[in-house]
């Protein structure tokens, strides 16, 4: 018979580890952002065809924690925050792959782009992409220090990056409107300023799902947003 400390040792050592393979799964989310951003920026195929591959790492990640998250559940039978923090996991994954299924796109698009890329509106990405790693990185530190104030925060700034990605809107509608040789180009760009902006919204979702795990609360009043004057003409979350 196994006895009660060392079941409960057990209990801690495999939530500290389903902890580990989500902050794992981030970071490769996080640096898969970051290099498909550098992609565009950089018009660079290598780097976008390692980021396209790089994305089957988070997907396995995806699979393990359910993996694990369902073994939890059965053998454990766990409570309160325990229970919180296992079930939050199963959305943290998702949003996580869901984030690694943008960044790839983001690299599929800045292929198609190649050399015709539009170089007015180019300064908005590197905008765009520093507001979601930093949101990114400071959801990931919020789950690793059990840190609500920080999961707050970055559900606090949501708004700022639909204002921007309005703002990448509009001038990308003004370039195609003022030549339309800039078309095709422009609309790529249209669809990854708003996978960038997709990928705000799955670090908010983070940020929400972190802060009730841990004091088993929502977070007061609306989730703030911006009013994304775009978004019944751009493209969609599976662009």
């Amino acid at each position: 018979m196994v006895d009660v400390p060392h079941t409960v040792k057990a209990f801690d050592d495999e939530l500290a580890a389903l902890q580990t393979k989500i902050l794992r799964m981030g970071g490769i989310a996080e640096a898969n952002v970051a290099a498909a951003v550098q992609s565009v920026i950089r018009r660079d195929r290598q780097l976008a065809d390692r980021t396209i591959v790089a994305d089957q790492r988070i997907d396995a990640f995806d699979g393990e924690i359910a993996d694990l998250v369902t073994r939890m559940l059965a053998l454990r039978q766990p409570m309160a925050q325990d229970l919180r923090m296992i079930v939050g996991a199963l959305r943290l994954a998702n949003d996580l792959e869901r984030i690694g299924d943008y960044a790839k796109n983001i690299a599929k698009r800045s292929i198609a782009i190649g050399v015709s890329a539009p170089q007015q509106p180019m300064h908005a990405i590197p905008r765009m992409g520093d507001m979601v790693l930093t949101m990114i990185k400071d959801v990931l530190d919020a789950l690793a220090n059990r840190d609500p104030e920080r999961a707050r925060s970055v559900w606090a700034r949501d708004p700022a990056l639909d204002e921007l990605y309005n703002s990448v809107f509009r001038e990308l509608l003004t370039y195609m409107m003022e030549d339309p040789r800039t078309i095709t180009a422009c609309a790529h760009m249209l669809f990854i300023a708003k996978n960038l902006e997709r990928i705000g919204d799955h670090a908010t979702n983070m940020a929400e799902t972190i802060h009730f795990a841990i004091v088993g609360a929502r977070i007061d009043g609306e989730r703030p947003k911006a009013d994304v004057t775009a978004e019944m003409s751009a493209p969609g979350k599976d662009a």
